[in-house]
């Protein structure tokens, strides 16, 4: 089943473009934008990630970490964070095993899919934005979401 607005956010621990070990569970008291996408330096993906990078510091205003998730190796999320200047942290889902946990799975059966979590400072789920093409939707929509929570 995949996790919907109103529960609690699966708790996980994966390693990140620096090697260290990053647990959701971390990031509670905080809210938390998770989107999986599917993979590093490709076109949508990249447009996707700078969108999180060019307002990063807008989701940092309303209290909000910002963290991506797709199978790639921690050397390719550092790559692709170096290159594109990514101020947040990039995890790396070998194995796809907390994407299943999510059901952020195939588009079309084919592809990883592109999903967006926010989630709340209590752990729980407050929208969900999925969308394979919608790249900066993404950012906007998890925007609007945000500042509603904050206010």
């Amino acid at each position: 089943m995949p996790v919907k607005v109103g529960d609690t956010a699966p708790n996980f621990t994966l390693s990140a473009q620096n090697g260290s070990t990053v647990s959701l569970q971390d990031f509670r008291g905080k809210n938390v934008v998770l989107y999986f996408y599917p993979k590093d330096d490709t076109p949508g993906c990249t447009t996707e990630s700078c969108a999180f990078r060019d307002q990063y510091e807008v989701f940092k205003n309303v209290g909000a970490e910002v963290i991506g998730v797709s199978a790639d190796s921690n050397e390719s999320h550092q790559r692709f964070a170096t290159k594109y200047q990514l101020p947040f942290t990039l995890l790396s889902d070998k194995g796809d095993q907390v994407r299943k946990l999510y059901g952020a799975t195939a588009a079309f059966g084919l592809l990883p899919g592109r999903v967006t979590y926010v989630i709340d400072q209590n752990g729980v789920v407050q929208y969900v934005f999925d969308s394979m093409f919608n790249f900066k939707g993404h950012v906007e929509e998890t925007l609007k979401t945000l500042q509603q929570l904050v206010k």
